[in-house]
């Protein structure tokens, strides 16, 4: 029977078609943010002097008056209730790399006996869901349970059904954050003033620098019955065993081919209400990976992005169910092919429309573009183990350093002209400004073709922090992840950076003031010289960190343990790195996090840990004892039959000569299902082991060191069990009817 309903599944899958989407009549332009609260509807929902405290408030950081929050609230209810909306929720990002929302109805009793609809300035800036029911690291315990959500009004409310959905904070009752955003906005502040006070040298009319990010979102389809035949993918998002099908990706045709189309249909209808939530999705293709895909928006303000990629992958589960499939976000589902990861790109960028991370058309601005790249390049020196701890998960890990994943050292590709650049600054003897080469032509000989305007640098794919031009790629964060923790550490770092530098070179321009040497040279001069001089130290600092070579290479990660790179590679130990002393003094220093929220952030990311594997370790065992024993033994049963019966047709000799194959197949089936019972055996023994350590930090450390060797050795035996038994027999979707059904 189990065989038939493998067939019957993978049947019904070919059958399926594209379903026919709906498309809305109007431009998207028309219909970009039909379920947000943005500017446009507060002018129309909001009296006029409510209206501009709200635009002081999002535009100019101002604190938030909480006497207009009423008036704010009547006009959300209003415009809510005209869509239909009879709920609304605050809407949080704790320590789950999910969101939780809880919904309220717009109902009170009117005193007579009745209802009326109301939502009051009370309820949309502040509720109080249970703190100790998050993760939360024993900051909450169970009869503490008191814990506060409050409003973001840089983000915009939005719709999602019949729900009116408030972007909020997560604190404890005692201040501390149980959540992603409030220590990313305050990241985001840190970093908005550092780089404004250095922007000061440059330009006088800068009074804000914004943060920009744009997120690559990777994820693979699979078809929903296919799904629903995999335990594994199904209680963990990945594959715990399957061999690799005979062909996958190496052929290379999957990457930019023509998108099929059912999963055409459903990034049709994703598209449509992404852009209704204004999230302002732009492209999509085929991944490199059969059944692997991409879509990507245009930049946003960070804490925005953030959020809209939080209720993106939302979007994509539900959307995804509506077309007969899956979406699977697990960074390695399926191995020895490509895994998934959330490429961030991000940049920093003034209020006078200069683009701090690009070149400039003059040397002064070039002095600009250098300052910010060399400062960006300390920031990932000083705190290399740190950024690599903030992308780092159970899940990722299985994704960094194969398949076109970055490796798990943090290295920063430049390109050949700025490296070349960094290194004519630091050698040069004098503190002279410098001209760039822009973007060059590229003539094809071919008459037809107009001639290829080629950028001041080439990519590479292995480099975790690569600069692209005018921007840096976060290449590591893994494609579950809340792009929050890479955004939080990042940033917090560049601020740290940026802050050191401002304070030497003005330093410099003090001593210089008093000097001899600069007594007849404007205060221009001097500040020129200054920040050279402080440019030249920190290009010199921070060079361990460049590496435009192969990051997979053997070679790069001897020689990053030699430039003094964090090269660890078990996942418990590099979170460590959020509590050395250094990451919590930057912490500290830029006000994003204490040592105690730290401290409770590391505990939450150990337990995590150890519940991933442990649910692994306990599906693989149930998987082998259940499914692939059974099996393999059921086909060794027929194959004893087989034998048994040559014996009662045919001479012995000749029944042991037409035998011999099917001899082998016994013996083999026999030797590797007692290997797995055995290593079954020892998986659980060695989870009663380490469950029984009660530091969670030590806890997490075992697991990582002796439960997970023991999930690859079952794992490559049952692969090889796979493809010894009866094709009919096996009762498991394979890799390839998961990975090239339609």
């Amino acid at each position: 029977m189990a065989n038939n309903l493998r067939f019957q599944v993978v049947e019904e899958a070919f059958k399926k078609r594209a379903l026919d989407v709906p498309v809305p009549e109007e431009r998207p332009s028309e219909y970009f943010g039909k379920y947000v609260f943005n500017k446009q509807k507060m002018f129309s929902y909001l009296p006029s002097d409510i209206y501009e405290k709200m635009i002081d408030v999002i535009d100019n950081g101002a604190r938030l008056d909480r006497s207009i929050a009423d008036a704010v609230a009547d006009g959300m209810k209003k415009w809510a209730m005209e869509m239909g909306v009879t709920h609304y929720t605050h809407w949080f990002q704790p320590l789950t790399e999910g969101t939780a929302e809880k919904h309220d109805a717009f109902v009170e009793h009117d005193g007579k006996g009745g209802m009326i609809e109301t939502f009051s300035g009370k309820l949309l800036v502040q509720q109080e869901p249970d703190a100790s029911s998050f993760p939360n690291g024993g900051i909450r315990n169970t009869f503490e349970a008191r814990g506060y959500s409050a409003w973001d009004p840089t983000s915009p409310v939005f719709i999602i059904d019949d729900t009116l959905c408030i972007p909020t904070i997560f604190i404890a009752y005692t201040g501390e954050a149980l959540d992603y955003k409030a220590p990313l906005l305050r990241a985001l502040h840190a970093v908005g003033k550092a780089a404004k006070d250095v922007c000061q040298y440059f330009y006088n009319d800068v009074t804000k620098v914004q943060v920009n990010l744009g997120w690559e979102q990777e994820y693979f389809l699979v078809d929903e019955g296919l799904y629903s035949a995999r335990p594994d993918l199904m209680l963990t998002g990945r594959t715990l065993m399957g061999h690799e099908s005979a062909k996958n990706q190496q052929m290379d045709d999957h990457y930019f081919g023509t998108i099929p189309d059912r999963v055409q249909a459903f990034m049709k209808d994703l598209e449509i209400q992404a852009l209704e939530l204004a999230i302002p999705v732009k492209t999509r293709h085929n991944e490199v990976a059969p059944n692997q895909f991409e879509l990507a928006p245009v930049f946003e303000e960070c804490n925005l992005a953030v959020d809209h990629n939080m209720l993106l992958m939302s979007l994509m589960k539900k959307v995804a169910r509506n077309h007969g499939f899956r979406v699977l976000l697990h960074e390695k589902p399926f191995d020895g092919i490509n895994g998934s990861g959330k490429h961030n790109n991000w940049s920093l960028s003034a209020d006078n429309g200069v683009l701090l991370h690009a070149p400039g058309k003059t040397p002064e601005e070039n002095l600009r573009f250098v300052t910010f790249i060399v400062e960006t390049l300390m920031a990932v020196y000083r705190h290399n183990g740190l950024l690599k701890a903030s992308i780092m998960s159970a899940t990722n890990a299985h994704r960094l350093g194969g398949n076109e994943a970055p490796p798990a050292i943090i290295s920063s590709f430049l390109g050949t002209q700025l490296t070349e650049l960094l290194d004519h600054i630091e050698q040069s003897d004098k503190n002279e400004l410098f001209n760039l080469k822009g973007k060059q032509g590229m003539e094809i000989d071919i008459p037809q073709i107009p001639d290829l305007i080629v950028d001041n640098t080439d990519r590479n794919r292995t480099s975790p922090f690569a600069f692209t031009g005018n921007r840096f790629e976060f290449r590591a964060p893994g494609s579950t992840a809340n792009c929050a923790s890479a955004m939080i550490a990042l940033n917090a770092a560049m601020a740290e950076a940026l802050n050191s530098f401002k304070e030497r070179v003005d330093k410099k321009i003090s001593e210089y003031s008093k000097s001899s040497e600069y007594s007849d040279n404007s205060e221009n001069t001097a500040k020129i010289h200054a920040i050279l001089e402080v440019l030249k130290e920190d290009i010199k600092t921070c060079k361990p960190v460049r590496f435009d070579g192969n990051g997979y290479s053997e070679e790069w990660v001897k020689e990053a343990a030699r430039r003094g790179l964090d090269v660890e590679n078990s996942c418990p130990v590099i979170f460590e790195r959020y509590l050395d002393e250094s990451s919590v003094r930057m912490f500290e220093s830029t006000k994003v996090m204490n040592r105690k929220e730290l401290e409770a952030r590391n505990e939450v990311k150990w337990e995590m840990y150890v519940k991933t594997v442990q649910i692994e370790a306990r599906v693989l065992g149930d998987l082998a004892m259940n499914h692939i024993i059974p099996v393999a033994t059921h086909y060794q049963s027929q194959l004893i039959k087989n034998v048994q019966g040559m014996k009662d047709i045919f001479p012995q000799e000749k029944s042991e000569r037409l035998s011999i194959r099917n001899m082998k197949l016994i013996e083999e089936i026999a030797e590797r299902t007692e290997k797995i019972e055995q290593l079954v055996e020892e998986l659980t023994d060695a989870r009663k082991v380490a469950n029984r350590i009660e530091n969670i930090h030590e806890r997490a450390i075992v697991y990582h060191d002796t439960v997970e060797p023991h999930m690859g050795a079952i794992r490559y035996e049952a692969d090889k069990l796979e493809l010894i038994v009866e094709d009919g027999l096996w009762t498991l979707p394979k890799y390839r009817e998961l990975l090239f059904i339609r």
